[in-house]
């Protein structure tokens, strides 16, 4: 395997396909053994494999990748994923939106949105952008920088100060967020036309599609859970992400104390720390002061 290649292949089979995989790495040689939750686990030099009963298929091993071009993908998968990923690319031009930092006490709200299109997408896999909850810090930050080469996008970055004071207005976080959703999206619709926009749905459909009409946004919406599983999507969390740790570390610069990510009890040490001596001022400008973390300070 090269440094690229995966160390683990897992998918998921339909179950009615068991006795022909079974029969296939029989023929090849293959030690088949019965363990919990599976149909059959198979091994020989280099590759070993399981076939769970909820469908999921697992191989690993340094000779896996010859064993799923050769064998699993043309005789049991019935595509190409593995060996040649960009050929089931969907290479539908479209925004992605995803945001970042509202779970975290101190920080900004992050918005992100990227474009995509048949040109950009193939890069964005080639550069394995997907969802920054699966990424170091030190890596998202070092991949956005790579996505905002590759394609058009738009971040807004809400600190402190202004935040507080836009919840105010709005009284709730998912009108909050919509508002700022809608500004990316309409502004990199604006920019490149595209009609067709994908985002994490955060709130009923209802509240970002009233926060598009608002800018007169003509676009086809789509709202859905994990939707970091599309590139696009997951390269908007990506910048998001990088865009929330550089304001994060910046307003701890500022402030000459480390302010942590989420909302723990490291998180009220931090505040209590801040409070004493930058007083109720200071937290304003460093932290949503909506949250349960300020009621506890």
């Amino acid at each position: 395997m090269t440094k690229d290649t995966p160390s683990i292949f897992v998918t998921t089979v339909d179950v009615s396909v068991k006795d022909k995989l079974l029969q296939g790495l029989i023929s090849q040689g293959f030690e088949i053994a019965k363990i919990p939750y599976a149909f059959f686990s198979a091994k020989k030099k280099g590759v070993s494999c399981t076939f769970y009963e909820s469908g999921k298929l697992t191989v690993q091993g340094k000779d896996m990748a010859p064993f799923i071009e050769f064998f699993l993908e043309p005789e049991i998968l019935g595509n190409f994923s593995f060996s040649h990923p960009d050929a089931n690319l969907d290479l539908t031009p479209r925004l992605g939106g995803d945001e970042s930092g509202k779970g975290d006490f101190f920080g900004p709200l992050v918005v992100a949105c990227v474009y995509g299109n048949e040109k950009t997408i193939p890069e964005l896999v080639k550069i394995k952008a997907k969802d920054s909850k699966t990424l170091t810090d030190e890596t998202a930050i070092k991949i956005s920088k790579e996505i905002q080469r590759i394609a058009p996008y738009k971040i807004i970055r809400i600190f402190p100060e202004k935040y507080n004071s836009l919840y105010e207005g709005f009284s709730n976080l998912n009108s909050l967020l919509a508002w700022a959703h809608a500004a990316a999206l309409s502004t990199l619709h604006q920019e490149t036309g595209c009609p067709l926009a994908i985002v994490d749905q955060f709130a009923n459909e209802s509240v970002l599609l009233s926060a598009l009409r608002k800018k007169e946004a003509d676009l086809v919406l789509k709202q859905r859970h994990r939707a970091e599983e599309d590139v696009v999507v997951a390269s908007a969390s990506i910048l998001a992400r990088a865009a929330f740790l550089e304001g994060l570390k910046t307003l701890s610069e500022e402030y000459k104390i480390n302010l942590p990510k989420g909302a723990s009890k490291l998180t009220i040490q931090a505040g209590k720390k801040l409070k004493a001596q930058y007083g109720d001022e200071g937290l304003r400008k460093t932290a949503k002061l909506h949250f349960k973390t300020y009621e506890a300070l």
